[in-house]
């Protein structure tokens, strides 16, 4: 498989600012762990393989088990997840299927995650969920490959 094009942001020199901006989430408070459990699920849900790749590769990074990162699509059945990031996780889903007809992020999953995390905190969640899901429909649009760095 190859690639329509290059990746968008790399085409239009975004990659500083991309870079920026993750710095930004990491410095929000929340653990790492928790944003590449988001990350990962996102991707998963939006078929996106780089994504997919890149998450399972930087839990691995942070010392994730294979048992954990091989449970996150199936995480309210696994009890493997703390109640924070299975708060977290909720979050991700609600906001990434917002378009699939699904109820979107209902005060319920709000109010869930504001339990464990506080506002710099969920601003950090809320980020990675949207970066990632940026990073997901330009993968997805131009075909970017998983495994190759851009």
């Amino acid at each position: 498989m190859e690639a329509r094009i290059a990746n968008p942001a790399m085409i239009l020199e975004a990659g500083g600012s991309i870079q920026d901006l993750y710095k930004s989430i990491y410095k929000g408070g929340v653990s790492q762990t928790v944003l590449e459990l988001v990350h990962l699920r996102a991707s998963q849900i939006n078929g996106c393989a780089p994504c997919v790749f890149s998450g399972l590769s930087n839990l691995k990074k942070a010392g994730e088990s294979q048992e954990r990162i091989g449970l996150v699509a199936v995480w309210r059945e696994a009890p493997q997840f703390t109640e924070q990031e299975k708060a977290a996780l909720a979050l991700a889903e609600a906001a990434t299927r917002m378009a699939d007809g699904a109820a979107g992020v209902t005060d319920a999953v709000w109010d869930e995650a504001a339990q464990f995390f506080d506002e710099k905190q969920l601003a950090a969640v809320v980020m990675m969920i949207a970066l990632t899901n940026l990073f997901n429909r330009l993968n997805a649009t131009t075909r970017q490959v998983a495994g190759k760095a851009w």
